[in-house]
Protein backbone atom coordinates (compact mmCIF):
# COMPACT_ATOMS: atom_id res chain seq x y z
CA UNK A 1 0.00 0.00 0.00
CA UNK A 2 2.81 2.30 0.94
CA UNK A 3 3.78 2.23 -2.79
CA UNK A 4 0.94 2.97 -4.38
CA UNK A 5 0.41 6.01 -2.25
CA UNK A 6 4.01 7.00 -2.88
CA UNK A 7 3.17 6.12 -7.26
CA UNK A 8 -0.36 7.92 -6.66
CA UNK A 9 1.97 11.70 -5.69
CA UNK A 10 4.18 10.62 -8.65
CA UNK A 11 1.40 10.68 -11.33
CA UNK A 12 2.08 14.26 -12.08
CA UNK A 13 4.54 15.05 -15.14
CA UNK A 14 8.09 16.18 -14.67
CA UNK A 15 8.40 18.30 -17.86
CA UNK A 16 12.35 18.39 -17.44
CA UNK A 17 11.89 14.66 -17.87
CA UNK A 18 10.72 14.99 -21.70
CA UNK A 19 12.40 15.29 -24.94
CA UNK A 20 12.37 18.66 -26.45
CA UNK A 21 10.77 20.61 -24.14
CA UNK A 22 11.25 24.22 -23.38
CA UNK A 23 10.21 26.71 -20.97
CA UNK A 24 10.58 30.56 -21.01
CA UNK A 25 10.06 33.44 -18.80
CA UNK A 26 9.81 36.68 -19.96
CA UNK A 27 8.66 39.90 -18.18
CA UNK A 28 4.78 39.91 -19.43
CA UNK A 29 5.24 35.69 -20.75
CA UNK A 30 5.56 32.46 -18.37
CA UNK A 31 5.62 29.36 -21.76
CA UNK A 32 5.78 26.00 -21.59
CA UNK A 33 6.41 24.22 -25.21
CA UNK A 34 7.34 20.42 -26.76
CA UNK A 35 7.94 19.51 -30.10
CA UNK A 36 7.63 15.70 -30.73
CA UNK A 37 11.27 15.56 -32.31
CA UNK A 38 9.86 13.67 -35.41
CA UNK A 39 7.86 16.16 -36.07
CA UNK A 40 9.39 19.44 -35.56
CA UNK A 41 10.67 19.79 -39.10
CA UNK A 42 7.71 19.07 -40.77
CA UNK A 43 6.11 21.71 -38.89
CA UNK A 44 8.60 24.29 -39.66
CA UNK A 45 8.57 23.33 -43.25
CA UNK A 46 4.96 23.91 -43.15
CA UNK A 47 5.29 27.60 -41.34
CA UNK A 48 3.84 26.31 -38.51
CA UNK A 49 7.28 26.86 -36.36
CA UNK A 50 6.27 28.21 -33.10
CA UNK A 51 3.27 28.76 -30.87
CA UNK A 52 2.93 32.13 -32.58
CA UNK A 53 2.68 30.56 -36.00
CA UNK A 54 0.39 28.15 -34.56
CA UNK A 55 -1.73 30.20 -32.94
CA UNK A 56 -2.55 32.80 -35.45
CA UNK A 57 -3.33 29.80 -38.30
CA UNK A 58 -6.34 30.65 -40.29
CA UNK A 59 -8.60 27.63 -41.09
CA UNK A 60 -12.71 26.58 -40.97
CA UNK A 61 -12.84 25.29 -37.36
CA UNK A 62 -13.72 21.03 -37.30
CA UNK A 63 -15.84 21.64 -34.55
CA UNK A 64 -17.58 24.44 -33.06
CA UNK A 65 -16.35 26.06 -30.75
CA UNK A 66 -16.88 25.29 -26.99
CA UNK A 67 -17.26 28.75 -24.93
CA UNK A 68 -17.80 28.81 -20.99
CA UNK A 69 -16.89 30.89 -17.93
CA UNK A 70 -14.80 33.58 -19.91
CA UNK A 71 -13.00 31.38 -22.08
CA UNK A 72 -13.16 28.97 -25.48
CA UNK A 73 -11.78 25.83 -27.21
CA UNK A 74 -11.55 24.90 -30.42
CA UNK A 75 -10.54 22.25 -33.17
CA UNK A 76 -8.96 22.81 -36.67
CA UNK A 77 -7.91 20.24 -39.15
CA UNK A 78 -5.00 20.61 -41.15
CA UNK A 79 -3.01 18.54 -44.08
CA UNK A 80 0.52 18.94 -43.85
CA UNK A 81 2.88 18.29 -46.70
CA UNK A 82 5.62 15.82 -45.77
CA UNK A 83 8.55 13.61 -47.84
CA UNK A 84 6.01 10.59 -47.97
CA UNK A 85 2.50 13.20 -48.73
CA UNK A 86 -0.23 14.67 -47.00
CA UNK A 87 -0.43 13.83 -43.49
CA UNK A 88 -3.15 15.21 -41.43
CA UNK A 89 -3.32 16.42 -38.52
CA UNK A 90 -5.80 18.30 -35.32
CA UNK A 91 -4.36 21.52 -34.42
CA UNK A 92 -6.29 22.83 -30.61
CA UNK A 93 -6.68 25.70 -29.23
CA UNK A 94 -7.98 27.43 -26.14
CA UNK A 95 -7.52 30.69 -23.92
CA UNK A 96 -8.79 30.48 -20.19
CA UNK A 97 -10.29 27.19 -20.67
CA UNK A 98 -9.32 25.57 -17.64
CA UNK A 99 -10.49 22.25 -15.10
CA UNK A 100 -10.15 22.15 -11.23
CA UNK A 101 -7.72 19.48 -10.13
CA UNK A 102 -5.99 18.34 -6.68
CA UNK A 103 -2.64 20.45 -7.59
CA UNK A 104 -4.81 23.51 -9.39
CA UNK A 105 -7.79 23.95 -7.13
CA UNK A 106 -7.95 27.70 -7.08
CA UNK A 107 -6.83 28.38 -10.99
CA UNK A 108 -7.33 25.25 -12.49
CA UNK A 109 -5.20 23.80 -14.92
CA UNK A 110 -5.80 23.86 -19.25
CA UNK A 111 -7.36 21.26 -20.23
CA UNK A 112 -5.35 20.96 -23.37
CA UNK A 113 -2.39 20.35 -20.64
CA UNK A 114 -4.65 17.43 -18.76
CA UNK A 115 -4.88 16.07 -21.89
CA UNK A 116 -1.16 16.14 -22.93
CA UNK A 117 -0.38 14.66 -19.84
CA UNK A 118 -2.79 12.01 -20.04
CA UNK A 119 -1.67 10.83 -23.83
CA UNK A 120 1.96 10.88 -22.49
CA UNK A 121 1.14 8.36 -19.40
CA UNK A 122 -0.74 6.24 -21.80
CA UNK A 123 2.22 6.29 -24.40
CA UNK A 124 4.51 5.70 -21.12
CA UNK A 125 2.66 2.24 -20.26
CA UNK A 126 2.58 1.24 -24.40
CA UNK A 127 -1.54 1.81 -24.35
CA UNK A 128 -2.85 2.28 -27.82
CA UNK A 129 -3.80 6.54 -28.10
CA UNK A 130 -3.38 9.58 -29.81
CA UNK A 131 0.45 10.88 -30.71
CA UNK A 132 1.18 14.10 -29.84
CA UNK A 133 2.73 16.49 -32.15
CA UNK A 134 3.24 19.59 -29.98
CA UNK A 135 2.06 21.11 -26.59
CA UNK A 136 2.66 24.20 -25.70
CA UNK A 137 0.94 26.76 -22.64
CA UNK A 138 1.20 30.23 -22.19
CA UNK A 139 0.50 33.18 -19.93
CA UNK A 140 0.38 36.56 -21.35
CA UNK A 141 -1.36 39.80 -20.56
CA UNK A 142 -3.14 37.43 -17.88
CA UNK A 143 -4.62 34.93 -20.47
CA UNK A 144 -3.67 31.34 -20.19
CA UNK A 145 -3.14 30.11 -24.12
CA UNK A 146 -2.61 26.61 -24.74
CA UNK A 147 -2.46 25.05 -28.08
CA UNK A 148 -2.24 20.62 -28.25
CA UNK A 149 -1.58 19.09 -31.66
CA UNK A 150 -2.20 15.44 -32.19
CA UNK A 151 -2.02 13.29 -35.84
CA UNK A 152 -4.94 12.24 -37.26
CA UNK A 153 -6.28 8.39 -37.23
CA UNK A 154 -6.33 8.29 -40.53
CA UNK A 155 -8.35 4.74 -41.39
CA UNK A 156 -9.31 4.26 -37.90
CA UNK A 157 -13.02 5.16 -37.32
CA UNK A 158 -15.04 6.06 -34.21
CA UNK A 159 -17.16 2.47 -32.89
CA UNK A 160 -20.30 4.43 -32.34
CA UNK A 161 -20.07 5.24 -36.48
CA UNK A 162 -23.00 3.93 -38.17
CA UNK A 163 -20.43 1.50 -40.19
CA UNK A 164 -20.88 -0.83 -36.73
CA UNK A 165 -24.84 -1.18 -37.07
CA UNK A 166 -24.08 -3.26 -40.10
CA UNK A 167 -22.87 -6.58 -40.31
CA UNK A 168 -20.93 -5.74 -43.34
CA UNK A 169 -18.50 -4.28 -41.54
CA UNK A 170 -17.25 -7.84 -40.59
CA UNK A 171 -15.87 -10.84 -42.67
CA UNK A 172 -17.34 -13.33 -40.00
CA UNK A 173 -18.91 -13.50 -36.31
CA UNK A 174 -14.96 -14.18 -35.59
CA UNK A 175 -13.97 -11.25 -36.54
CA UNK A 176 -16.79 -9.03 -34.87
CA UNK A 177 -15.58 -11.08 -31.72
CA UNK A 178 -12.06 -10.27 -32.11
CA UNK A 179 -12.87 -6.61 -32.23
CA UNK A 180 -14.99 -7.12 -28.41
CA UNK A 181 -11.29 -9.02 -27.84
CA UNK A 182 -9.20 -5.92 -28.61
CA UNK A 183 -11.52 -3.64 -27.07
CA UNK A 184 -11.62 -5.88 -23.69
CA UNK A 185 -7.63 -6.54 -23.93
CA UNK A 186 -6.88 -2.45 -23.69
CA UNK A 187 -9.47 -1.58 -21.18
CA UNK A 188 -8.05 -4.44 -18.92
CA UNK A 189 -4.70 -3.01 -19.80
CA UNK A 190 -5.52 0.20 -18.86
CA UNK A 191 -6.87 -0.08 -15.51
CA UNK A 192 -4.11 -2.82 -14.89
CA UNK A 193 -1.96 0.29 -14.52
CA UNK A 194 -5.01 2.00 -12.18
CA UNK A 195 -6.27 4.15 -15.15
CA UNK A 196 -9.99 5.12 -15.57
CA UNK A 197 -11.16 6.66 -18.88
CA UNK A 198 -13.62 8.56 -16.96
CA UNK A 199 -15.63 9.11 -19.91
CA UNK A 200 -15.85 6.11 -21.90
CA UNK A 201 -18.31 6.52 -24.57
CA UNK A 202 -18.35 4.44 -28.24
CA UNK A 203 -16.88 7.39 -29.95
CA UNK A 204 -13.81 7.57 -27.87
CA UNK A 205 -12.88 4.21 -29.08
CA UNK A 206 -11.01 4.41 -32.57
CA UNK A 207 -10.43 1.12 -34.31
CA UNK A 208 -9.21 0.20 -37.72
CA UNK A 209 -9.57 -3.50 -39.15
CA UNK A 210 -6.32 -4.57 -39.34
CA UNK A 211 -6.61 -7.80 -41.74
CA UNK A 212 -8.40 -11.10 -39.71
CA UNK A 213 -7.56 -8.42 -36.46
CA UNK A 214 -8.28 -4.94 -34.67
CA UNK A 215 -6.19 -1.90 -34.17
CA UNK A 216 -8.00 0.36 -31.50
CA UNK A 217 -6.67 3.66 -29.65
CA UNK A 218 -8.07 5.19 -26.69
CA UNK A 219 -8.86 9.30 -27.47
CA UNK A 220 -10.66 12.15 -25.80
CA UNK A 221 -8.26 11.33 -22.16
CA UNK A 222 -9.25 14.96 -20.67
CA UNK A 223 -10.99 13.06 -17.73
CA UNK A 224 -8.80 10.35 -17.43
CA UNK A 225 -7.55 9.80 -13.67
CA UNK A 226 -5.17 7.41 -11.94
CA UNK A 227 -7.27 5.62 -9.52
CA UNK A 228 -5.96 4.05 -5.95
CA UNK A 229 -8.53 1.21 -6.41
CA UNK A 230 -8.86 -0.58 -9.60
CA UNK A 231 -12.04 -1.88 -8.75
CA UNK A 232 -13.60 1.24 -8.65
CA UNK A 233 -11.79 2.01 -12.19
CA UNK A 234 -13.04 -0.80 -13.82
CA UNK A 235 -16.93 -0.55 -12.32
CA UNK A 236 -17.30 2.93 -13.86
CA UNK A 237 -15.75 2.71 -17.10
CA UNK A 238 -17.47 -0.46 -17.65
CA UNK A 239 -20.99 0.89 -16.80
CA UNK A 240 -20.22 4.39 -19.11
CA UNK A 241 -19.43 1.33 -21.90
CA UNK A 242 -22.42 -0.91 -20.81
CA UNK A 243 -24.97 2.13 -20.89
CA UNK A 244 -23.89 3.78 -24.24
CA UNK A 245 -23.55 1.35 -26.55
CA UNK A 246 -26.92 0.81 -27.14
CA UNK A 247 -26.16 -0.76 -30.70
CA UNK A 248 -25.25 -3.73 -29.27
CA UNK A 249 -27.14 -6.69 -28.52
CA UNK A 250 -27.18 -8.19 -24.84
CA UNK A 251 -24.84 -11.15 -26.71
CA UNK A 252 -22.48 -8.56 -27.53
CA UNK A 253 -21.77 -7.01 -24.08
CA UNK A 254 -21.45 -10.64 -22.52
CA UNK A 255 -19.04 -11.18 -25.17
CA UNK A 256 -17.34 -8.29 -24.65
CA UNK A 257 -17.41 -8.80 -20.71
CA UNK A 258 -16.22 -12.26 -20.73
CA UNK A 259 -13.11 -11.23 -23.05
CA UNK A 260 -12.78 -8.48 -20.49
CA UNK A 261 -12.38 -11.06 -17.47
CA UNK A 262 -10.48 -13.78 -19.70
CA UNK A 263 -13.41 -16.52 -18.64
CA UNK A 264 -15.11 -18.62 -20.95
CA UNK A 265 -17.51 -19.18 -18.05
CA UNK A 266 -17.95 -16.44 -15.62
CA UNK A 267 -16.94 -16.70 -11.66
CA UNK A 268 -18.88 -16.26 -9.01
CA UNK A 269 -16.96 -12.84 -8.43
CA UNK A 270 -17.08 -11.84 -12.43
CA UNK A 271 -21.08 -12.44 -11.85
CA UNK A 272 -21.36 -10.38 -9.40
CA UNK A 273 -19.77 -7.43 -11.31
CA UNK A 274 -21.99 -7.99 -14.36
CA UNK A 275 -25.09 -8.25 -11.91
CA UNK A 276 -23.47 -4.64 -10.53
CA UNK A 277 -23.68 -3.23 -13.96
CA UNK A 278 -26.63 -4.50 -14.98
CA UNK A 279 -28.29 -2.94 -12.32
CA UNK A 280 -26.95 -0.10 -12.08
CA UNK A 281 -27.72 0.87 -15.63
CA UNK A 282 -31.48 -0.32 -15.01
CA UNK A 283 -31.42 2.36 -12.08
CA UNK A 284 -30.18 5.15 -14.61
CA UNK A 285 -32.28 3.86 -17.46
CA UNK A 286 -31.25 4.15 -21.43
Amino acid sequence: MYNYVINFFRRRIDYSRLDNIRTERYKSINMTEYFNKDWQEILKENDLADFDAIWDLKSDWFEKPNIRRGGWSGVVKVKLNTTNGKVGIFIKRQQNHTTKTLFHPIKGLSTFEREFKNIVRLSKHKLPTLTPVYFAKRTINGDLQAILITKELEGYIPLDSEHFLSEDVFKDKQHKHRLFQSIATVLRNMHRHHYQHNCLYLKHLFVKADGDSWDIKIIDLEKLKWRFSKKNAIFRDLLTLHRHARSWSKKDHIATFKYYVEESKLSGKSKDLWHAIEKKVLTKGH
